[in-house]
Formats: C-alpha cells, structure tokens, sequence
C-alpha cells in the first residue's frame, strides 16, 4: 500500500530522514516508533499530504478509498452539539443521501449515463464501508470500544480519551482499508487501553500506529518500524523479538566498531612513523612502505564498521521550588461538586499536605481535568489553598498554556530570561535543538510539547505541581528522566494519569474516582486493585524487569561499556526464555 525508496527530507537546519526505504503491505499492523522529535508524525503528514512537501526519492501511494487519520492532537467542536452516534454515522448518512438525491435525479434529467457511473461508483462505496449494516456496526464497536450505550451521550461531553476511541471506531468504520493513528492510547484509562487493543486487534485493514505504550506494542502489531537517527528500521515479527534484536545487533556492531578503530588507530602510527622516518632518511624502499601502508589505512577507513546509534537524547529535567512549605496543608477541597450533562463529582472533600505526592486516578470522564482546572483557577469557592502556595499547571491541552502560532522563544519571554541565547541554553538541556527555538510551538510533536510545558513550569518555582497526564506524549527516556524529576522535587505534586508505572514509581497515595467521589487508596492497594482488574500482575512486574533491563543496555552502549551491554543482554535473553520468549 506503502511504500518509500531512498526518501530524503530535510527542514531549515536539520535532516529528518536519509534515504529510508520501507514497504507497508495488505492487511499488516504496524507499529511506528522513535524518540521524540525523530519526524514520526512529518513522515504520516507526508503519507497523507504528499504534495505538500518537496523530498528526494520515492513515496509512492497505492491505497484504494480515503486513508483514515486518527490525529494525535484532539479538537472537539463544541458549537457542533452531536450525539456519538450522529458522529460515527456521518458519512454513511452523506452517501445514503447521495444515493438517494442521484435516483431521484435520474427521474427527470436527460444525462442517465452519466448519473448511472455516479450511482454506481457511490454504491460501490457505500458498499465498501458495510453501509448496509452501519447501524449495528456502530454499536458492535462501541460495546468493543467499552462505550456501549454511549450512543445518545454528545460529543462535547466526552472526557478526551473517551472522544479518542470515538475517532478511532469512526475511522476504523469509514476507512476500512488502511489507517494511521498518531499516539491513539494517550488520556486512555487503564479500561479503554484494553478496548483500543482490541479495536485495533479486530480490524481487519492495514494500520500504521504511532505509539511509545509497550503495552500495546506488546500485544497488537505484527511489524515494527524504527525511526532513530535520520534512518529507518524495518522489521517482521512483534516488538518483544524487534527489541531484543536490535539491542544485540547494536552490540555486535559496537564492538566490530571498535575493533576496526583499534586496528585503523594501529595503522595510523605505523604510518606516522614511516613517514618521520622516509622524510629524515631518502630511501626509495621506506616510500614504497609508507605508500603501501597509508593505502591499505585508506581500505581499512574506507570498509570500517560503521558504530551503531547510541546516542539517548534524555532531556534533563529540574523541577524547582523557591522552598518547601512544611506542616501545612497545602490544598483543601470541602463539598465540591462537578456537572455538566450529568452529574460528574458530588460532595467530594480531600485535604493534601505539603510535600505529598498524589495520583488522582480513575476512568475516563470522571471529572479529573476538570477539578485540576477549577484548583488552578482559584473560583471554586469549595477548593482553598493554603498560606504562600505557588502553582503551576501542565495542561494536555497545549494551547491553554502556550499561543502555539508564536515562536518557542516568544512563548518563553515571560520566564524570567534576560537574553535569548539564555533561552537557547537552557532548552538544550531539554532536547530542544537551536533551530526549534524558532519554530512555531505548533509545528512541535505532542511529547517536545510536553517537555516545552515542564521546561516552562521549572522556572515558575512553584511548590504545588499540578500535572494533567505529563507522560501522555512522552518517549521512554523522557518519562524516566520525569519520574526521577518527581521524585527528587521537594514540593507538593497533584497529577492526574493513566500511566500505571509513573504513579507506582513516584506517588505517596492515589485519589481514586468512583461513585462521583474520591477514595483515598494507598500504593500498596492501589497495586492489587490493577493487579485484579485491569492487568495480570506478573506481566507488569515481568515488563517493569525488562524494561529496566532494555534501558541499561541502551545507557551501557552509550557510555561505551558494550562488555557490561554483552552481560545485561544475556540477562534480558535469559528474562526472555524464561517467560516463554513473549509476554503473558
């Protein structure tokens, strides 16, 4: 369907892709991964707005019907007040009423011929989509999805990861034959996480999803494709094999790599000395020798292996506080309530204190945001903060924080730097290359958004963190370098996320939704209550192993250390085999 030769792009200053070569087939699941920033979602841009872009090489585009995109970013219209169903129903509905517009016409017009090619190709069509059936389909999907009985709910009153599952039955229903999604599984409870790995194990058509959840990287894809430094890998099978053979081919070249620079290195003083010697001594014969020896360098330079990308673009992130509050209470919710079509939060009352670090978790809709938001805003009359508290917010709507039509550097001109290079220096830390500071903070991917709202918050020296899903977006070493930020900042910390490792690995306690209230939970029940519920318990600890087995690889290779890389993999194989050589 898919398919790219030697493609090559580049934006002012910085190369994305040199000449990637891969083929998406009929009927694959496809999972596209990289670090942040590596041009995953320029590349779906490029898939679907070809025309748009000027690059070397081949993209060729071979898909019959409309290619359906599940945007990483979303937008609901809320001047357009439909109902679920009258959403996922609009294109069966537009062609149903071409069809029926076009027999009508051919009633009472003198072009028949013509009006029969456009009957039939828009049956054929309607056809293409089940359009018969679209009414049960929808609501087949929806009970896939874990939303049955959501058909008469408007779609303003989604919660986001509600109206992202939303999308991705509409596309999956309209564009049957093959489907991007960018990043479909952030703001997704732990129970819908499970509905879209089902949705996307169901469909029938060719997906290419962006994603950094190894859960679903786990368990929906039958090929990988890599995106890390300018090249592309491509790879038939799961992601568990895709991982594992990258890390010991990665191995294996680093220390071809290093042999042959020991082995050129050895040749290069060989030459240096001939070449001291024939220049203080005029012998023919030490000529020919250093002319053989500097050749045979040349041939060693020339096949040397070429060393493996271990470069791990962490970004250092610093969550400061002017000083800790201590002995207080820091926020104090007393009878807040919450509701918009229905009733969200009722009578609900909670103190945190200073220095806690509290998960507000539970399922999609539930009111979560919404309370953050009040807190934030300081209107509430039932939420209060305590003496001297200082706020920041990190919001997973961007463009509540950020006018994203403005330059990184004009949305940093409040942060208290007295220069731009000042700017510039301090978001390379963050991973954000120089020529980015210029960029619009639109044309940013969702995670350098994410990162660019940290950067941002770590200069307002607040001591109360108020945290909307901060890994949504995130690559790996991104979230570790957040999860130790939390854990060495001395403030207080309310966040709200789906993401299960975060909250165990960072969080004194969660404030759990249910029955329109809050529940205190400990991490100890927490635990358990995921365990029973949502994931098998030795598959979490068995992927929290693996991962951090994966990540010190990664960080042995890029200090060099590829003897101690050779050990740990030997670990992760034998982590392997004994789980069956794939995850419960």
């Amino acid at each position: 369907m898919i398919r790219a030769e030697n493609l090559s792009y580049s934006f002012p200053h910085k190369e994305l892709y040199n000449k990637i070569s891969f083929t998406l087939e009929d009927d694959v699941h496809c999972a596209f991964i990289g670090t942040n920033g590596t041009g995953k979602s320029t590349l779906v841009n490029m898939i679907l707005h070809p025309e748009d872009y000027l690059y070397d090489g081949k993209l060729i585009i071979d898909v019959p019907g409309r290619i359906g995109y599940v945007s990483q970013f979303y937008a609901i219209d809320e001047e357009k007040e439909v109902t679920v169903f009258d959403y996922l129903s609009e294109e069966f509905v537009r062609l149903q009423n071409k069809i029926n517009q076009i027999c009508e016409d051919m009633g009472t017009t003198d072009r028949l011929e013509e009006l029969m090619e456009e009957y039939q190709t828009t049956l054929d069509e309607f056809n293409a989509i089940d359009g018969d059936f679209y009414e049960s389909n929808i609501r087949k999907q929806l009970k896939v999805a874990g939303l049955a009985g959501y058909e008469d709910q408007l779609l303003s009153s989604l919660s986001g990861g509600e109206f992202k599952l939303v999308q991705a039955i509409r596309e999956m229903m309209i564009s049957p034959k093959f489907i991007i999604m960018d990043e479909p599984d952030v703001f997704l409870d732990f129970q819908h996480l499970n509905a879209l790995r089902n949705l996307i194990n169901s469909h029938k058509g060719t997906l290419l999803v962006i994603t950094h959840n190894r859960y679903l990287l786990n368990h929906c894809f039958n090929k990988i494709l890599h995106l890390e430094n300018t090249e592309i890998q491509e790879f038939d099978g799961n992601y568990v094999d895709y991982n594992f053979a990258l890390l010991q081919m990665k191995i294996e070249q680093q220390e071809l790599a290093a042999s042959d620079l020991e082995e050129i290195e050895r040749n290069r003083r060989i030459v240096e000395r001939l070449r001291n010697s024939a220049t203080a001594i005029d012998s023919a014969t030490r000529g020919r020798s250093l002319h053989a020896r500097v050749s045979l360098l040349e041939r060693l330079e020339a096949r040397k292996t070429k060393s493996p990308f271990v470069d791990i673009k962490q970004p250092d992130i610093q969550l400061h506080t002017e000083g800790p509050l201590e002995d207080q209470t820091v926020l104090h919710a007393e009878d807040y309530s919450v509701a918009f079509d229905r009733q969200i939060m009722e009578h609900v009352s909670f103190s945190i204190q200073a220095g806690e670090k509290v998960a507000i978790v539970g399922p999609n809709g539930t009111g979560k945001t919404t309370l953050l938001r009040d807190i934030i805003r300081g209107e509430n009359p039932a939420i209060h903060l305590g003496e001297n508290v200082k706020t920041a917010y990190l919001s997973q709507m961007h463009g509540e924080v950020f006018d994203e039509k403005a330059t990184v550097l004009k949305n940093f001109e409040d942060a208290g730097f007295d220069t731009d290079a000042q700017v510039i220096g301090y978001l390379k830390t963050y991973g954000f290359e120089e020529e980015l500071i210029y960029s619009p903070v639109g044309n940013l991917s969702g995670g350098e958004k994410n990162l660019l709202q940290l950067a941002k918050i770590s200069r307002t020296d607040a001591n109360l963190l108020l945290l909307d899903e901060p890994t949504s977006h995130l690559d790996t070493y991104s979230q570790l370098a957040l999860e130790d930020a939390i854990e060495k900042y001395n403030g207080t910390v309310l966040m709200v996320s789906h993401d299960f490792y975060t909250v165990a690995n960072c969080m004194d306690y969660v404030l759990l939704t249910e029955d329109k209230g809050l529940r205190k939970v400990s991490m100890r029940k927490f635990r358990k209550m995921i365990y029973a519920d949502h994931f098998d318990k030795d598959y979490l600890e068995y992927e929290q192993k693996k991962k951090d087995l994966e990540n010190r690889i990664a960080f042995a290779l890029q200090a060099g250390k590829y003897e101690d890389a050779k050990k740990l993999c030997d670990n992760l194989e034998q982590l392997l085999l004994d789980n069956g050589g794939k995850n419960k």
